[in-house]
């Protein structure tokens, strides 16, 4: 079943630098990516049902960072809806960032856990995007050139990536949540172009990219 959106409902999309709204600000402040290509289009589908959107993403979040602003960012907005993508970082966080350590599945899903029960709490309509890793060749560079993501970080965040992926397919099916399964859609769809097509360093997308997720969102919702 597909959540019913009703005029005046308010809508979140909250998450790491996919969702963040900062990267490259619009002037309605959901930014670039697929948050503003949902708003856009279901705009264009229902004049008749406007519905207040909000961005509360930040780049380099993980589950931890999101629970520290928790309370502020989200739940005193009381939205009608949350969105949630988070955990790509909490999968390459030990190799970014000289004191980042592995971040285990456990500690990922009793973290992410913890959002989701006061949402749950107040019947907050949930939609959870999973975590996801395109299989793109050569090395890329990150933190500034810093440092070199190659074949082999990539397997090994590949190897770290799909518990999580599972842990949120879990805590989808606990609460009820609608559940877009980002990382089997980029797959398929790398299959036929190539993953660079759809995110060039494998992990944000490019316009093409969040189009497709924006797509996949909107299916979610009537």
């Amino acid at each position: 079943m597909t959540i019913t959106l009703r005029p005046g409902s308010t809508v979140m999309f909250t998450g790491d630098s996919i969702t963040d709204c900062r990267r490259l600000q619009s002037e309605d402040g959901l930014g670039y990516g697929y948050p503003l290509r949902v708003a856009g289009e279901w705009g264009l589908r229902h004049p008749d049902r406007r519905l207040n959107w909000l961005n509360t993403g930040i780049a380099g979040d993980k589950v931890r960072d999101l629970e520290s602003r928790w309370h502020r960012d989200v739940l005193e907005a009381a939205p009608d809806l949350v969105s949630v993508l988070v955990g790509v970082n909490d999968v390459g966080w030990h190799t970014l960032d000289p004191g980042g350590h592995v971040i285990s599945a456990d500690e990922f899903e009793a973290g992410y856990d913890r959002l989701l029960v006061p949402l749950a709490e107040a019947g907050t309509e949930l939609v959870l995007i999973e975590p996801f890793l395109l299989p793109i060749h050569g090395v890329v560079e990150a933190v500034g050139g810093s440092v070199r993501i190659g074949e082999k970080e990539r397997s090994e965040w590949r190897a770290d990536l799909d518990p999580k992926i599972q842990a949120v397919r879990t805590l989808a099916r606990a609460y009820g949540a609608h559940l877009i399964a980002a990382d089997g859609m980029f797959a398929e769809l790398g299959a036929t172009t190539g993953p660079e097509y759809w995110a060039a360093d494998g992990v944000h997308p490019t316009p093409a990219g969040h189009a497709a997720l924006a797509s996949a969102w909107l299916r979610q919702v009537a």
